[in-house]
């Protein structure tokens, strides 16, 4: 798994195939085809973007992005449309989109365009290094280290750190983590999640690095980090 995971939403199948490729070198990517699915898909705020086009099947584009809005989902949305006159541009704007690109794009504008807005909001790291005090996660080889000693993560367990890292001081409910780890349609209950939280805390304990990550009692977790 990547560290910043893209949601797609494009009706175009072929298109949405080659946005994906265009991607999915530094995203993990879910596709969805219609607006009902991609506003129920948007609102779980569990992606760090989501590329949206305006003319779906069963919702429109703005009125999935509205939504997402009016349920407090502050995730970058950049709308890639046809619709290229400025009464569009504007009113997609208006409803929270934080960028817009139109049909025909030119890949590079794209990639960069998306780059952007990740590192706006912190989810796109040249270096591959993600640090926090003593807890340093490298997201190119997949290492995590704690006062310079090694921890040795299975992939769940590293990507769950990550998630918590990369929102760090926001609470993160199990079904977010659970909807981000292992998809909607697992099949694996979502008690897992409690299994591999108490597996990261056992291993991130020598160093006392456990202690960052906090419990809310039926609420999630947290990872905190004071100034």
């Amino acid at each position: 798994m990547k560290s910043a995971k893209a949601l797609l939403v494009e009706d175009d199948k072929e298109l949405s195939a080659s946005v994906r490729d265009f991607i999915t070198d530094f995203l993990d990517v879910d596709q969805v085809y219609d607006g009902e699915e991609g506003e129920f898909a948007a609102v779980q705020g569990i992606y760090d973007l989501i590329i949206l086009d305006l003319m779906l099947p069963g919702k429109s584009g703005y009125d999935v992005l509205k939504s997402m809005r009016a349920q407090h989902v502050d995730t970058p949305v950049l709308i890639l449309t046809a619709k290229d006159g400025i009464d569009d541009k504007l009113r997609g704007f208006n409803v929270g989109a934080d960028d817009y690109l139109t049909k025909p794009f030119h890949r590079e504008e794209l990639l960069a365009r998306i780059k952007a807005l990740l590192k706006r909001s912190g989810h796109f790291y040249q270096e591959n290094i993600l640090t926090i005090g003593n807890l340093q996660i490298n997201l190119q080889n997949r290492s995590v280290t704690v006062a310079e000693h090694d921890v040795q993560l299975n992939g769940k367990e590293f990507d769950l750190l990550v998630y918590l890292v990369e929102n760090k001081n926001t609470i993160i409910t199990k079904e977010q983590i659970f909807d981000r780890l292992w998809g909607f349609e697992s099949d694996t209950s979502i008690t897992v999640v409690e299994v591999y939280m108490s597996n990261l805390r056992k291993k991130l304990k020598p160093d006392g690095a456990d202690q960052l990550i906090k419990t809310l009692r039926n609420v999630g977790y947290m990872l905190e980090v004071t100034a």
